[in-house]
């Protein structure tokens, strides 16, 4: 019994910071272009790329 009064209150700060970390990810804003790097994909460019 000893052991979930110290497991619980430590769920909950782990709880607490998962959830900050991603308030701090929506202000930061990693998730404004989510169809980007679905569409960088489908591009056929190769000039980035040497070809030697």
């Amino acid at each position: 019994m000893d052991v979930i009064l110290f497991l619980i209150p430590i769920a909950l700060i782990l709880g607490a910071l998962g959830l900050v970390a991603f308030f701090w990810t929506l202000e930061n804003g990693q998730y404004d272009d989510l169809d980007g790097a679905a569409q960088r994909i489908l591009n056929d460019h190769d000039d980035d790329i040497e070809r030697g």
